[in-house]
């Protein structure tokens, strides 16, 4: 069979796709990578807070009260240095708007977890105990679902906006039903629903 003529200009638009295809393949970083290890923090680390913290402050497995949170922040330092490793090789392939873009991003997830650090800590000591750990918990979350929507916009993933609204509304509802509660639906829905994204967003990419 003769090989497609390259004059043909639906041919060579057809090649032009494929190529771009390609490189965006490349350049792309894994989303099993850049979602799952969150995923699994979000189980291990919330998973354990309802376990130690359950609902009406009931013990479901009794464990030192310092497990949950380091257990949570080990976890978090883990996942955020396994997404900074693979976003930082594929960002060397890059130059220029794109790689502008990702910075800023980058920056603006450390400056928002920062700020809002600060503001929860500061007003913690006037609320009750037992609203102090939605609190916490509850604005991490918006903030992360937040800047997911906002990246999905910045760069067209509908992927990581659908995953961005998702955890809100996880949140949301974790919120209205309690502390307790709270945690194990972050843990159970927002930490599978990392899982289920980067699943779909590898299988979307091959």
């Amino acid at each position: 069979m003769d090989e497609p003529s390259i004059e043909d200009p639906a041919e060579a638009l057809r090649l032009i796709q494929r190529e771009q295809a390609n490189l965006e393949r490349e350049l792309t970083p894994d989303p099993r990578w850049m979602f799952w290890p969150w995923g699994v923090a979000w189980l291990v680390g919330s998973g354990l807070f309802f376990l130690r913290y359950g609902p009406g402050g009931r013990v479901l497995v009794d464990m030192p009260d310092w497990v949950p949170m380091v257990a949570l922040i080990a976890s978090i330092v883990i996942a955020g240095t396994i997404t900074g490793v693979v976003g930082m090789r594929s960002g060397r392939q890059i130059s220029g708007p794109g790689s502008r873009q990702g910075a800023m991003y980058g920056f603006a997830w450390s400056a928002g977890s920062t700020g809002l650090a600060i503001v929860i800590a500061r007003v913690s000591d006037a609320l009750p105990e037992h609203l102090v750990g939605l609190l916490w918990g509850g604005g991490m979350v918006t903030l992360v679902g937040t800047l997911y929507m906002a990246g999905g916009a910045i760069w067209n993933d509908r992927n990581m906006f659908v995953l961005g609204a998702w955890i809100n509304g996880v949140n949301i509802v974790g919120v209205l039903i309690g502390p307790g509660w709270h945690a194990l639906i972050v843990a159970v829905a927002g930490g599978g629903g990392l899982l289920v994204a980067g699943l779909v967003g590898w299988l979307r990419l091959r």
